[in-house]
Parts: structure tokens; C-alpha cells; sequence
């Protein structure tokens, strides 16, 4: 491998820079000092001249690299600089991009889809509990390493709207993100990007890994930025017709104009991916084969299993031990009768009608994750109903309220307008909104269910 000098007195950069990178340079190379291999990324100045607004904005990135701590995000090691050009130590990681992946492979199983946004989201989840807002989240900012865990790159052009330490520092002629994922709020004049605008991005780069397209492909960035502000996406069933209906109402969701339409948080879609993290089988010439000791599945697989055998919210010396017929006590894993459906529909009720409301919930939020929407309609319903119920006798109403939310969205597309299903669930999304203190949304909600009924 051929270097460059030492640059520092303390890195020994490879002779050529990682290609791309519209406001920075990397190159990979080795620190001397602590013998690790590092990726340092230095700014790039308009017409090679120093720019003092740029010096800023990059020292600011290097802090807030620093201020995020998650694994999925590359460590901040060290920063300075060379001569007069401002320089970033990273971490450097090893994988496939996003974008590269599905050049290659064109669409992504739908069980890695989900795996892929799920880490993004726990990214998401502690970059935002930071006051961070990434604003550039893409496929091609996306790393998938070896071991299956995913890097998310780039927080270069991430604001803090509300650190006073952390604030926004733009430059003229600069695009604040990527045409193709950016929200509309972002294509807007005088939108502040948020912490939906991530989201928005995520529900772009969901929608090209299950359909290997991007929801809006307009001929120039002009059209494009157009399509995404006044635009319906197109619906994934329709490109691909094996998606779930209900990750499709979740894309759709992510995608909507309003942030305000959007789910309510990192977490909340975190929730609603992880039923379709499944079937994870190997991705060709991107995954260490599973015959390969890994240490990092190592380490997550014990992390797995933290809190496991636990329902939400409730020590374990407080799960009575069920008798299940035919079979062994147990204390509680919501499938332990097998996966007889009918088996575990008849725990879930049994548990339900005990009050153990955290095992019920759980059991039947497993039930509904195997169920179809147009195909077990009825069945659906129950279990969805009934895990709301849990949420509801335990105190948690707004928990319950967000559930049967779901359910409707999940369900306005595939029952008849008028159909009596959909008005007893938006009578019972009222109840709770008024039991919640939502007097508002309660007011609008039974407008609509008069109106329509």
C-alpha cells in the first residue's frame, strides 16, 4: 500500500482519497501512535480557499460525532489540523453501503429491509434524544458491516434547532441534504428540519430496499424536489405485491407531507419494523458466513435476552406460573405452547382473563404479527383490540390509543367504506382520546365517524 507522508506528525494516509464526498474528503490510513487503522476526513473548501464559516461548521461536526455515542454510529477519535485544512479522526469501517447493496442486488428481503431500518431507527433514537437531527439520512450514508450490525455515516450536516452550543451553521450554495430523500418541510423556505424529517428519509430509503426504486424520480432536482412536496409516493403492493400491507402503511406513513402525519418517533417505528425482522438469511459476499465466530453477535445475542423472559413494566416475581393443558407450567414466554395459533390464542385469553395484562399484550401482539390483514380480518381485529385492552387496564391509554390507531391505518385500505368494523374502532379511538385528555382530536374523530356512519 502506498502513503502519503506523515500528515501531523501522527497519521500515515493511504496515497489516494475514498471517492465521493461532496463537502469533505476521506482518506483511510493508520494512526502511528495507537497502531489502529482510522478514517480521517478533511473539509473541502470552495476554489481552495480557506473559508472560516466552513472551519466552523466542521469543528462543530467533529463535536457533535463526539456527543453521539451509540455502536452504530463511527467514534470520533481526534481532531485538528493539517497546515491550514481543518482535519476529523474517525473510525473506520469496513462493509457495503446501503446503495450499493441494492445496486447489486436490486431489492433486499424484506426481513433485512426491516433489520437495516430498525438499527437506523435506534441511531435515530439516540441522536434525537441528543437534539440531533441527521438530515442527510440515505442509502449511501448507510454501512452494512460483516456481522450484520449497520453504521449510520455522515452527521456532517446535522443541526441541534434547540443548543444554543450545537446551532445551525449554513454556507451559501450548499444543499442541506440529498434532493432525493429530503422531506418537504426541508424543500420549503423557512422549515426547520426535525427529527420527522429523518424519518421522512428513512421512509425513502425503506421504500428503495424493498422495491430497489426510489418513491420519486424526477428528470431534474427541480422536479424531483417538486414530486416530494406535492406528490403522492407510489404504493410498495404495487411495485411489489409480497410487501405486508401493514410495512407498506408504515412506508406510506413515513412518507407523508406533513411532519405532524408522520409516526410519532424513532421508537415508535422501531416498533412497528421489528415484527418483520425475520427469515435473515445470508446476504451474498456482504455477511461473515455464520460457521465464523463473530464477537459481535456474540455480544447482542446475550443482549437479546435481557429483559426477555420479562413482561413490560412488571418484575418477574410478579408472573404467575401457568398451567398450560397438555403441556409443562411455565411463567411466561408468550409462544410456549408451540405455534399453534389456536394453542396460543387460547394462552393470550387465558392470561387476559387472569389480569396478567403485560403477558396477554405481548401474546397477542405476537399472534397479530403472523396474521394477514385482508385474509384474517376478524381475528386481526380481536387480538389488536385486545392487546389494547392490556395497555388500557395497566394505565397506559395513550399506548392503547396508538395501537388501535395502527389498526385503522392497517385496515381503511382493505374493508369496504361503511363497513361497521372500522366505525366501532373509530368510535373506540375516541373513547380513549377522551380518556386521554385529546378533546380535540376526540371532537374531530366523532365528527368524522357521524359523518360517515
Amino acid at each position: 500500500m502506498s502513503v502519503r507522508a506523515l500528515m501531523n506528525g501522527r497519521y500515515e494516509l493511504e496515497h489516494a482519497p475514498v471517492p465521493g464526498g461532496a463537502m469533505g474528503q476521506v482518506w483511510f490510513g493508520r494512526d502511528t501512535r495507537l497502531d489502529r487503522e482510522v478514517a480521517v476526513k478533511f473539509i473541502r473548501f470552495p476554489d481552495d480557499g480557506r473559508d472560516e464559516v466552513l472551519v466552523r461548521r466542521f469543528h462543530r461536526e467533529s463535536r457533535v460525532m463526539a456527543r453521539l455515542e451509540h455502536p452504530g454510529v463511527p467514534a470520533a477519535y481526534d481532531w485538528g489540523e493539517d497546515g491550514d485544512r481543518p482535519f476529523l479522526v474517525m473510525q473506520r469501517v469496513r462493509g457495503i453501503t446501503v446503495h450499493d447493496l441494492v445496486s447489486e442486488q436490486v431489492t433486499l428481503p424484506i426481513g433485512w429491509a426491516a433489520a437495516i431500518g430498525a438499527q437506523v431507527c435506534a441511531v435515530l433514537s439516540a441522536a434525537h434524544a441528543a437534539k440531533l437531527v441527521h438530515r442527510d439520512l440515505k442509502p449511501a450514508n448507510l454501512m452494512v458491516e460483516p456481522s450484520g450490525t449497520v453504521k449510520v455515516l455522515d452527521f456532517g450536516l446535522s443541526v441541534a434547532p434547540t443548543l444554543a452550543d450545537f446551532s445551525k451553521i449554513t454556507h451559501s450554495g450548499q444543499s442541506p441534504g440529498t434532493p432525493a430523500y429530503m422531506a418537504p418541510e426541508q424543500l420549503l423556505d423557512g422549515k426547520e428540519p426535525g427529527p420527522a424529517s429523518d424519518l421522512y428519509a428513512l421512509g425513502c430509503t425503506l421504500h428503495e430496499m424493498v422495491s430497489g426504486e426510489r418513491p420519486f424520480t424526477g428528470p431534474t432536482s427541480y422536479h424531483l424536489m417538486n414530486q416530494h412536496v406535492r406528490d403522492n409516493p407510489p404504493a410498495l403492493r404495487e411495485l411489489c405485491p409480497e410487501v405486508p400491507a401493514r410495512l407498506e402503511r408504515l412506508v406510506l406513513d413515513l412518507l407523508a407531507k406533513r411532519p405532524e402525519d408522520r409516526p410519532a418517533s424513532a421508537e415508535v417505528v422501531y416498533e412497528r419494523l421489528l415484527p418483520f425482522v425475520r427469515n435473515l438469511g445470508t446476504l451474498a459476499g456482504v455477511l461473515n458466513p455464520p460457521s465464523q465466530p463473530s464477537p459481535i453477535r456474540m455480544y447482542a445475542g446475550v443482549l437479546s435476552r435481557v429483559f426477555a423472559d420479562a413482561p413490560p413494566d412488571v418484575p418477574p416475581r410478579h408472573r404467575p406460573a401457568i398451567h398450560i393443558p397438555n403441556g409443562e407450567p411455565t411463567g411466561g414466554g408468550a409462544t410456549d405452547d408451540g405455534d399453534n395459533p389456536e394453542s396460543r390464542s387460547r394462552l393470550a385469553d387465558m392470561w387476559f382473563d387472569r389480569g396478567d395484562y403485560p403477558n396477554a399484550a405481548r401474546a397477542y401482539a405476537d399472534i397479530a404479527t403472523e396474521l394477514d390483514t385482508s385474509e384474517d380480518a376478524d381475528r386481526l381485529l380481536y387480538c389488536g383490540k385486545r392487546e389494547a385492552t392490556c395497555y388500557s387496564r395497566v394505565g397506559d391509554g395513550h399506548r392503547a390509543l396508538r395501537r388501535l390507531e395502527q389498526l385503522l391505518r392497517d385496515f381503511l385500505p382493505v374493508l369496504e367504506r361503511g363497513d361497521t368494523r372500522i366505525a366501532q374502532l373509530q368510535r373506540e379511538i375516541g373513547l380513549l382520546q377522551l380518556s386521554t385528555g385529546q378533546r380535540r382530536e376526540a371532537r374531530r374523530t366523532f365528527a368524522g365517524l357521524s359523518r360517515d356512519h
